[in-house]
């Protein structure tokens, strides 16, 4: 039969100790070191996020290609939030740089949704090969989209 035990021998600090290399401290160490690199990974390095106040391209519209320097883009906009414009400077940010649309599903009033990728400005009937899905706006405001029809992919209104 097997070895009675005492409960005493059951809890003492030999039979329950770890190893003998695993300390506290040392273990202390390992995460404050860890938690110190990360947080500065964090912050580091900003986001890339779109920002309202940027001035829109002075001379030539097209060499706009980032949401941030497009003209008109609205601050504060809250996803699935009612919004006002489907058709013209249609673009807002969120508190947070996230980049919205204001559409309008059919029979329902206009709401911001989140985009796909934001070109920045374009124009209307332009070539847009290698893009298509994605949206930009033109330099009167339109809300355009990257489509492809009849074999060619062009930016063409985002709202119908």
């Amino acid at each position: 039969m097997g070895v009675r035990r005492r409960a005493a021998d059951i809890f003492s600090e030999q039979e329950n100790s770890t190893l003998l290399c695993a300390t506290v401290e040392p273990v202390r160490i390992v995460v404050a070191v860890a938690a110190a690199l990360l947080s500065t990974g964090l912050t580091a390095a900003p986001l890339a996020v779109a920002d309202p106040t940027d001035p829109a391209p002075a001379d030539d519209p097209t060499s706009c290609n980032v949401p941030a320097c497009i003209p008109g883009i609205q601050p504060g906009a809250v996803l699935g939030a009612p919004c006002n414009n489907p058709t013209y400077y249609s673009f807002g940010v969120t508190d947070w740089g996230r980049v919205l649309f204001c559409g309008s599903p059919r029979r329902y009033d206009p709401r911001w949704f989140r985009t796909t990728a934001v070109l920045g400005v374009k124009f209307e009937g332009s070539n847009c090969s290698t893009h298509d899905g994605m949206m930009a706006q033109a330099p009167d405001g339109l809300f355009l989209s990257c489509d492809a029809r009849n074999g060619a992919s062009t930016w063409t209104r985002g709202d119908i």
